[in-house]
């Protein structure tokens, strides 16, 4: 996992970022409503766009834009998205795919990564029980910088359980472990999310992080909350010492299915 680093790259990912956005509003345009695309087998999409507000002492605060849009179909997630800095001092652009397949009694999770600047990752899940499930995982990347919007440790571990009353509503515990270059360091989340109304649900996710920044060890609590009104989606997030640097985060994020 890469803390947070503001060093320019050669290449400026503006038009990037620009171009995603457009490509997504073009795509829902041509798409009919939220709820007949989620009728058929064919691919439906997700635009997200963030704002995230950054502090650190003895620092004036900064501001991160991010957009993001992923495709869902029976071949996976596939997503295209760039972060970049409001200032202009960082951007990078970033790609991935991930899936789930069901091979009886295991259910197996590949994902892989790429970003601007030379990274790849990837990790591997298996996870077990429908109502009681349980799963481990594993995560690396060629440690290359990255601007971590995972928010929990790359190179590492990983172990969940949880309990579904239906496909809408679970609650769930997970460990993300470092392993690899800061093994005391480690994200446990609590996820709880029901569902309201018909086509409505709430999500909440307690996180608890523990583990050494610039050799100090530090125990910290942070929380994401979101909403979804049918294809329209908020989250509103607080990370303190995000990606284990000495800043803290709070992130609003706004999406929409088609």
């Amino acid at each position: 996992m890469k803390h947070i680093n503001f060093r320019v790259f050669e290449a400026k990912h503006t038009c990037a970022y620009f171009l995603i956005s457009l490509l997504g509003l073009l795509s829902a345009w041509t798409q009919k409503s939220f709820s007949e695309s989620l009728d058929h087998e064919g691919t439906t999409y997700k635009l997200s766009t963030g704002l995230y507000n950054i502090t650190e002492p003895k620092m004036a605060p900064q501001v991160g834009e991010d957009v993001n849009l992923r495709a869902s179909s029976a071949m996976g997630n596939a997503w295209l998205g760039i972060y970049q800095a409001q200032d202009k001092t960082f951007s990078q652009t970033r790609m991935g795919w991930d899936s789930s397949y069901d091979l009886g009694r295991l259910r197996v999770q590949p994902s892989v990564q790429s970003a601007a600047g030379g990274f790849l990752g990837g990790s591997v899940g298996i996870e077990t029980g429908e109502r009681v499930f349980m799963g481990v995982g594993l995560g690396r990347t060629n440690l290359k910088n990255y601007f971590n919007l995972n928010f929990d440790p790359n190179d590492a571990w990983s172990a969940s359980t949880g309990y579904r009353w239906s496909a809408q509503e679970f609650i769930s515990l997970q460990i993300v472990h470092d392993n690899r270059e800061h093994p005391d360091q480690q994200h446990v989340h609590l996820v709880y999310r029901t569902p309201f109304f018909e086509s409505d649900r709430f999500l909440i996710d307690l996180l608890y992080k523990s583990g050494s920044v610039e050799n100090q060890f530090i125990r910290k609590y942070g929380l994401m909350t979101g909403v979804d009104w049918g294809p329209l989606g908020l989250r509103l997030a607080y990370d303190p010492k995000v990606n284990f640097s000495n800043a803290d985060m709070k992130r609003l994020i706004v999406s929409y299915r088609y």
